[in-house]
């Protein structure tokens, strides 16, 4: 979800500000995704890196993480979402520890759409912390047991990975997950990106062939007396 610092800069409005929009804008996106049919939306909230960030925008995120599950934690179990928060927790406020462990909760009995926020998450730390667990447990590392132990293993490996704001990079991003993912990158800024912008996404993904180290042929069925087999 990238540009909205951008998007409030061109406003001539406070970082903070681009922020709030993009709550907005990730409200509708997960509407948008229920009516679609999407089953699972994971997003990257505040990433590993961001602790850069000069210190106030990193403590006015907080801040408007902490609100934002707060105030959205009922509409969002109406409508059947189920919250995973995926990242580090160590470095996060009780406070908001808390927050995450009660909307996660409240949330838990929820089937219609799974959305996981990746909070003081990075690609690196999941391989680093699997492949950890799997060594502190005695357990033979193999690309199965690493996939188990990954933060993200109660969840698919995600078909479309969108990044908006114009870079075309994965950002430590779902680095493990992302292996076969189509990639589709939007010029929209963050706060801007809609539910049109979701559908172009999904039409662009559509008419891509996925094929797994396989080869066209392997994939398209063969016609014999007029059926497909």
């Amino acid at each position: 979800m990238d540009g909205n610092g951008r998007w409030a800069k061109k406003r001539f409005l406070p970082r903070l500000a681009g922020h709030k929009q993009g709550v907005e804008a990730l409200r509708a996106c997960v509407q948008d995704c229920r009516t679609r049919g999407v089953r699972v939306l994971t997003v990257f909230a505040f990433s590993s890196e961001n602790w850069n960030r000069p210190a106030d925008e990193v403590s006015g995120l907080m801040a408007l993480l902490g609100l934002a599950v707060v105030h959205e934690i009922k509409a969002l179990s109406d409508n059947g979402v189920r919250l995973y928060f995926v990242g580090n927790r160590s470095a996060l406020s009780p406070k908001l520890v808390s927050a995450l462990v009660d909307a996660e909760q409240k949330t838990a009995m929820n089937e219609q759409l799974i959305l996981n926020v990746c909070l003081n998450y990075g690609g690196r730390w999941d391989i680093a912390q699997a492949a950890s667990s799997l060594a502190s447990s005695g357990t033979t590392i193999t690309p199965e047991s690493l996939d188990r132990a990954m933060a993200m293993a109660h969840v698919p490996d995600p078909d479309l990975f969108i990044r908006t704001g114009g870079e075309q990079r994965l950002s430590n991003f779902l680095l493990w997950q992302a292996a076969y993912s189509e990639l589709y990158f939007s010029d929209k800024l963050w706060p801007d990106f809609d539910g049109t912008e979701l559908d172009a996404a999904i039409a662009a993904y559509s008419g891509r062939e996925r094929r797994f180290g396989k080869i066209s042929e392997q994939l398209t069925p063969t016609l014999k007396d007029g059926h497909a087999d």
